[in-house]
């Protein structure tokens, strides 16, 4: 009879544990979600992560950096002129994503580093020589990380596009094929920067 009542006691026991365990891990998954990193925050990880690339390795432009934040929306401005620094965004505007980041669903993209697969990388490139291409002036980019080891053979590269708009806007832009595309008028004052820097630029795609 003892033993009957200490079993269930030890089933009860075990049952209120396995409850418990379930709404903490609920709990934590909605947590996740509510308390979903800010934009501030993943901008303020992003430029860590530049300066840690940057700071022992002199060929590097210690001074700006370009920081493209895919979790925002692509008609809000997602691609920022950084001041190391300060820490402070000089410049910003719009940039489009590859059309094999998107996944049917609202606000979610994927990414990838394999040739053909037309998505953005994330990680950090450094900004190489320019050259002309159908867009006109781009400028080719070297991947730094292993999740972008792959952009100067599947020719990513950083150009513009006349028909991306300038403004920001409540619908999509249009999309590219894997590379960070701007509008004209913004291109031009990336090219000024690019061009007048004495070491390469960091451009740092974050998610």
């Amino acid at each position: 009879m003892n033993k009957i009542i200490l079993l269930v006691i030890i089933l009860g026991i075990g049952l209120i544990t396995y409850k418990t365990i379930q709404k903490n891990t609920l709990l934590a998954v909605v947590d996740k979600e509510e308390n979903a990193p800010s934009d501030a925050f993943r901008y303020t990880m992003a430029i860590k992560k530049v300066k840690k690339c940057i700071v022992n390795n002199k060929k590097y432009n210690s001074d700006i950096s370009f920081l493209l934040d895919m979790k925002r929306p692509s008609g809000r401005n997602r691609f920022f002129v950084v001041d190391l620094k300060t820490d402070r965004i000089l410049d910003q505007g719009l940039v489009a994503h590859g059309s094999g980041s998107e996944t049917g669903k609202k606000n979610l993209l994927q990414f990838s580093n394999t040739d053909n697969s037309h998505a953005t990388s994330l990680g950090s490139y450094a900004i190489g020589s320019s050259y002309n291409g159908k867009f006109g002036k781009a400028y080719k980019l070297y991947g730094l990380d292993s999740s972008n080891s792959n952009a100067y053979a599947r020719n990513i590269v950083l150009h513009k596009y006349d028909r991306m708009p300038y403004d920001e806007q409540v619908d999509p832009i249009c999309l590219s094929e894997g590379c960070p595309m701007v509008n004209v008028e913004f291109y031009k004052r990336l090219q000024n920067l690019i061009d007048s820097s004495k070491k390469q630029i960091v451009l740092h795609i974050y998610y």
